[in-house]
């Protein structure tokens, strides 16, 4: 996986999250002071330029995890920098989604449905970076590689230990649209049979010929937080908000055991997603 650097945070005048970066930045200053470096000296010891130093300090740039944690020791800041590691992180997603975010990262459980696209938990890099490209209005470059960088951390859900439980419905549609090319596509399906063997994931295809659907208003999201109550997650057109009310999230639940049962087996489902990238549908 290609490691991004930092990357310069644009049109962000409205985000909530803006002080949190100066705050931050205004700390590596003072502890970078306080060590006797100057922004020429403390670049080579991270790998960045002075530029990029600067960026971070002004609150212009989003410092990766990683570069909190060598800005902590080579500062002796003494876990002050690292305490705020994890509000820097969540600053790389939108403003509507870091809600949402917060309860990813402690989630035991995550189930979505993606009537659109391969959602970005089960994204490939190229296909990540395809789905910024298309967007429209178009973003910068800068922006693009920033928002592919926070969309591929978010896979972590896979690797953490114990493993949280998770379960995709994508309609069939998904698998045969070819943005980006068919070159992309392919490395996505190879990506969802890969991920699909994972004996915690479940994936499963909803047949475009099904004459029975239980949702045709959107996608959603369903996630358990530790120590939590389940909770849904909506997100249209550039918002997106969490329902924690109980009897709302009970029914799209509900809704999605429902297109779950519609939808083909798991083990079906990736022999049709092997059929799809070998051509034969």
């Amino acid at each position: 996986m290609v490691q991004f650097p930092e990357q310069a945070v644009v049109a962000r005048s409205q985000d909530p999250a803006d002080e949190l970066l100066r705050c931050f930045g205004r700390q590596v200053k003072l502890f970078r002071e306080r060590a006797g470096l100057t922004q020429a000296a403390l670049g080579p010891l991270l790998g960045y330029s002075e530029a990029q130093i600067a960026a971070i300090e002004q609150g212009r740039r989003v410092a990766r995890p990683d570069t909190i944690e060598k800005l902590d020791t080579l500062l002796g800041a003494d876990g002050i920098l690292l305490a705020m590691k994890r509000a820097v992180a969540l600053t790389r997603y939108p403003a509507f989604f870091r809600d949402a975010a917060r309860i990813e990262e402690t989630a035991v459980e995550f189930h979505q449905y993606a009537p659109l696209i391969v959602p970005g938990m089960l994204q490939t890099e190229d296909y990540a970076r395809t789905m910024f490209m298309v967007w429209r209005p178009r973003r910068n470059e800068a922006e693009i590689e920033q928002m592919v960088s926070a969309r591929l951390a978010r896979h972590k859900l896979f690797s953490r230990n114990p493993a949280p439980v998770l379960s995709f419905v994508l309609e069939e549609a998904v698998l045969q649209r070819p943005i980006g090319g068919r070159e992309v596509l392919q490395g996505q399906l190879e990506h969802l049979l890969l991920t699909g063997q994972n004996p915690n994931v479940e994936i499963q295809v909803m047949p475009t010929e099904a004459t029975d659907h239980a949702c045709v208003d959107g996608p959603f999201t369903l996630m358990v937080p530790e120590g939590g109550e389940q909770v849904a997650y909506l997100e249209s057109q550039g918002s997106g908000r969490v329902v924690t009310d109980r009897e709302i999230a009970r029914g799209i639940a509900a809704r999605y055991g429902i297109i779950r049962a519609q939808a083909l087996a798991p083990e079906e489902s990736l022999r049709r997603i092997e059929k799809l990238l070998q051509g034969d549908l």
